[in-house]
């Protein structure tokens, strides 16, 4: 029989056979799962937290100088584009303009008296042919009775005086005709090149009235707000800037070892610190960058020295992001992100440079020469004896009052 402690011994040893075997098992199952997800998806995910996010900062400028009299929007306020930014005094501008419509209207007249000018020169002409043919008819009379002795020399010479005045008259008059029908011939009162010129002044007096209100080219949050009421600002003078927080993109700086495989339309899984991992953004890779960080930087490292040693690099991959997402859960420029990229979908190619497209697009200053033209075609219309409707008013939007430009708050529910 054995002993009570042999059998304990032996019941113990089991217990931790059985534990041991229980344990290598689990890290076998364990490391056999492991083994097979990074087999089948850990091998082709890429990480990086050396990611931030990037957007367009709108640098809103004026196009002439001026005075600020007005600002109507300030910092973390959301504008929408076309709305007025800043308002310059337009007190010069406008009475060049009143000038220059004044100047159009008495060209129109002056061209419709031109034109109307070429019926009264023809009948002058024709006029002047008539007193010609008389002055010759004289002469010739005259002359046939000048051997009997019925009209005397001077009174031929007189006759012959005469006609060559009339002769001049005509030809004058035919000149006069001429240059008329060669300033008229071929156009019309609003096509005439004195009219086109003085209604080019318009256009441009118009602009530079306009232009005292320095709208929105975009819409976004306005941002790095320089200006001050009073200030005396030049054309291309910074104001402030517009950031359209829908348009941003996520710049993640990816090791030059992990760029191997990656692709443009690669699905990318991204987090962001401000919100944590419970929020998710799904994008995909839009580009790679010309070069690395360190070779944009504005002193490049110079590795031509005794003492080099090797860096792994950085290039900046751009990853787009879904609009609605980004609706969802706002983010602004400069943020920390977490970024995953799956590279399932790859092939041996290197990398391949997304097509050129246009970036950005804005129609808030097409409007302009829109109502210049609609207020050039009413004074030729009204000047050259047509029924227009009536001159188009002269407006500027309307200053909101000061609470309007105040932020609001938000409540929490």
């Amino acid at each position: 029989m054995t002993s009570p402690d042999r059998t304990a011994a032996n019941t113990t040893n089991g217990k931790r056979k059985r534990s041991l075997i229980t344990i290598a098992v689990a890290c076998t199952l364990a490391g056999a799962a492991w083994g097979g997800w990074w087999m089948t998806h850990g091998r082709y995910l890429e990480h990086t937290d050396d990611a931030y996010v990037a957007g367009n900062v709108v640098q809103i400028t004026p196009q002439v100088a001026g005075t600020v009299v007005a600002i109507d929007a300030d910092d973390t306020q959301l504008v929408k584009a076309g709305q007025p930014l800043v308002r310059l005094d337009d007190a010069d501008a406008r009475v060049a303009l009143q000038q220059a419509e004044a100047q159009l209207g008495q060209t129109v007249r002056e061209v419709r008296a031109l034109y109307a000018g070429g019926g009264a020169l023809d009948a002058a002409v024709k006029q002047k042919e008539a007193d010609l043919a008389k002055a010759r008819d004289d002469l010739a009379r005259r002359q046939q009775v000048a051997g009997t002795g019925a009209v005397a020399a001077e009174e031929i010479e007189h006759a012959r005086a005469a006609l060559r005045a009339a002769e001049t008259a005509v030809q004058t008059a035919r000149e006069q005709l001429t240059t008329n029908r060669v300033q008229t011939s071929g156009t019309r009162i609003e096509s005439h090149p004195n009219v086109l010129r003085a209604a080019a002044k318009v256009e441009e007096s118009y602009l530079a009235f306009a232009r005292s209100v320095v709208p929105a080219p975009v819409g976004g949050l306005v941002a790095r707000r320089a200006v001050q009421v009073g200030q005396r600002v030049s054309a291309g003078t910074p104001l402030m800037a517009v950031v359209p927080l829908e348009q941003v993109w996520v710049d993640a700086n990816f090791k030059e070892s992990q760029l191997g495989r990656m692709r443009i339309g690669q699905p990318v899984t991204l987090s962001a610190d401000v919100y944590g991992s419970k929020v998710e953004y799904h994008g995909k890779i839009a580009g790679l960058a010309a070069g690395t960080g360190a070779a944009f930087a504005l002193l490049p490292a110079q590795n031509a020295s005794g003492n080099w040693i090797k860096v792994v690099q950085r290039v900046p991959v751009r990853i787009s992001l879904d609009p609605q997402e980004l609706a969802a859960h706002p983010l602004r420029i400069g943020l920390s992100m977490q970024v995953e990229v799956d590279l399932h979908d790859g092939g041996d190619a290197p990398l391949d440079a997304a097509p050129a497209v246009p970036v950005a697009h804005t129609d808030v200053f097409a409007d302009l020469g829109k109502a210049a033209r609609e207020r050039i075609r009413a004074i030729i219309s009204t000047n050259s004896g047509g029924q227009a409707a009536g001159l188009p008013e002269v407006t500027l939007p309307a200053i909101p009052p000061a609470a309007a430009l105040a932020t609001p708050r938000r409540t929490r529910a």
